[in-house]
């Protein structure tokens, strides 16, 4: 039984010596000493009056956490259940995203534009003049790699082009974009005008153009060959000219046909044009075989195009794919502008990010393709503060990219459906397709 003290205003007990709780009953009721007793501590041992040994004796725990240690405790509980929900409306809006972006980046300066074009093209016709005269086996592959790596870049400034982030001259555009789009084979405005509809779109699982995941039903109803070449290595990154010509799996038309519903009518005249522009691109590169022979152009033309087509490939499916943490796609009301474009990627290519024209700083460039190329890197700076979480900070690459290559890898393993039905969903891997890439 434990002790009491006599004091003025009674019988009371002797006081604990812990430090009170933040929360509970903060007095005792002196009227009614025996309720208070399971106020005191059990391991206090305090002796009878009569005894006259007033000292107290405690049990001390045998070691007590430090501050840090309870501080690092206590915020692990506060990120549990805060736990971050990539597929949750951000608490920002679009207008906060462009508020923080300086005024300047908005602007577009066609002379600097102009600029990067005969760069680009002088390194081209310089690298296919130094590959023939040298004409060694030894320079050829190297030859082949940078070429396909330049004619990626011509296509990066075409792409601007067709965003209008080249310059506020809409025949300025279009001239350019035509140029060097068709020097690589690709039709300028139908390709412009299905990726307008990819960057209005982005993110929305039946809408998105590009690289939009496919529904279980979809997948399931694919034959065995179309499975394997959209997801075995290396097959999808030589996918471009056929989306070209025929879309992906469970879309129809061409950026060829005006006809197509990629297309509204009065578009029609603008892709006949772009069709005409690589039809005679088309009919150059043969006249070339019959002047400069097969061969020399499989060589000098051939291979490159084919290193350019695995580049847009390449980058284009990992500004949307192949993050350690899922990404989430949506449906219906769930999704919006915003939330779709929060769920790209920006990428490090290394010293090829000013090769290309740093594509890789693709989250701004997504939400406000007005951006010229030039800005991005400043306005997604300027961005971050606001994302927060939303933002996944690219991995660093060395000089050259390779570390994307194992992420591409990764991602065709798992990344193969979403569900047919919720509103937010994410990818799902399918067993038989990992079984077959181990």
């Amino acid at each position: 039984m434990a002790s009491w003290v006599i004091s003025e205003c009674g019988l009371r007990p002797l006081p604990r010596i812990y430090a009170r709780p933040r929360s509970g009953a903060s007095c005792f009721n002196s009227k009614n000493p025996v309720k208070n007793l399971r106020f005191l501590d059990a391991n206090v041992k305090i002796p009878m009056m009569s005894s006259r040994n007033w000292g107290l004796r405690v049990s001390v725990p045998m070691s007590v956490p430090s501050v840090s240690e309870e501080e690092e405790r206590l915020e692990s509980l506060v990120d549990e259940e805060n736990e971050f929900d990539p597929g949750a409306p951000p608490p920002f809006k679009l207008s906060d995203v462009r508020a923080a972006i300086p005024k300047h980046c908005w602007v577009k300066d066609p002379v600097r534009s102009m600029s990067y074009v005969l760069r680009d093209v002088l390194i081209v016709f310089g690298l296919a003049v130094a590959a023939s005269l040298v004409n060694n086996w030894a320079v050829w592959p190297l030859y082949w790699i940078a070429q396909g790596t330049m004619f990626w870049a011509l296509f990066v400034l075409g792409h601007d082009c067709g965003h209008g982030s080249f310059s506020n001259d809409a025949k300025l555009n279009s001239v350019v974009g035509h140029i060097l789009h068709s020097s690589i084979l690709v039709p300028y405005h139908g390709w412009r005008i299905s990726h307008r509809t990819h960057h209005q779109n982005h993110g929305h699982v039946e809408n998105d153009e590009s690289w939009h995941p496919l529904s279980e039903k979809l997948f399931n109803s694919l034959d065995d060959l179309t499975r394997k070449f959209r997801f075995t290595l290396p097959f999808p990154m030589l996918a471009y000219p056929f989306y070209l010509w025929g879309r992906s799996p469970g879309k129809k038309g061409s950026h060829y046909d005006p006809s197509s519903d990629l297309f509204v009518p009065n578009e029609r005249k603008d892709v006949i044009t772009s069709t005409v522009c690589w039809t005679a691109m088309a009919a150059l590169l043969v006249g070339l075989n019959f002047v400069m022979g097969p061969v020399k152009m499989l060589m000098l033309y051939g291979i490159p195009y084919w290193i350019f087509v695995m580049w847009l490939d390449f980058v284009t499916y990992l500004h949307h794919h192949g993050h350690d943490d899922k990404l989430p796609w949506y449906r219906g009301k769930e999704w919006s502008y915003l939330r779709g474009g929060l769920t790209t990627l920006d990428r490090d290519y290394g010293w090829i990010n000013n090769i290309h024209h740093d594509i890789g700083t693709h989250v701004v460039h997504h939400l406000f393709p007005q951006i010229p190329h030039y800005h991005l890197i400043e306005a997604t700076e300027a961005a971050k503060p606001v994302f927060g979480k939303y933002y996944r900070e690219p991995k660093k690459s060395g000089a050259v990219p390779f570390h994307l290559l194992a992420t591409l890898w990764k991602s065709f393993k798992k990344d193969h459906f979403v569900s047919d039905t919720g509103d937010v969903v994410y990818y799902q891997a399918h067993p038989e397709i990992i079984k077959t890439q181990k």
